[in-house]
């Protein structure tokens, strides 16, 4: 006799389907914030690149020179960066060579405990 509220035990077929469908879901979601955190960065690289070339082309074109050195670009054109992610490698060629400039990423430091 079956009762009318009894319900069948989920089979292990169901259950691994399940968990199946899950860890799928939950691999596509970590591909998608890798993907965007990826691209993010690479338009943050972008944006710095821009905007260090911005200054160095409005200094000269304001001053009549590039400027000496990237902290004066920073003090006086309002250039700010995050120091701890980039390192901004920048080369003053002259009064009137425009400087030479490569932006790096930095590695993050994963401190290991003993």
């Amino acid at each position: 006799m079956t009762h009318r509220f009894y319900k069948k035990q989920p089979s292990s077929r169901n259950l691994l389907i399940s968990a199946a469908v899950f860890a799928a879901v939950i691999l596509l979601f970590g591909t998608a914030v890798s993907s965007v955190s990826a691209k993010t960065e690479a338009e943050e690289m972008q944006t710095l690149e821009a905007a260090v070339t911005r200054g160095i082309t409005y200094c000269y074109a304001i001053e009549g020179m590039y400027p000496p050195s990237l902290s004066y670009l920073q003090e006086h054109y309002g250039i700010t960066y995050n120091e701890q992610k980039y390192f901004v490698d920048y080369q003053p060629l002259g009064t009137n060579i425009m400087p030479d400039v490569t932006i790096i990423k930095k590695r993050a430091n994963k401190e290991v405990s003993p």
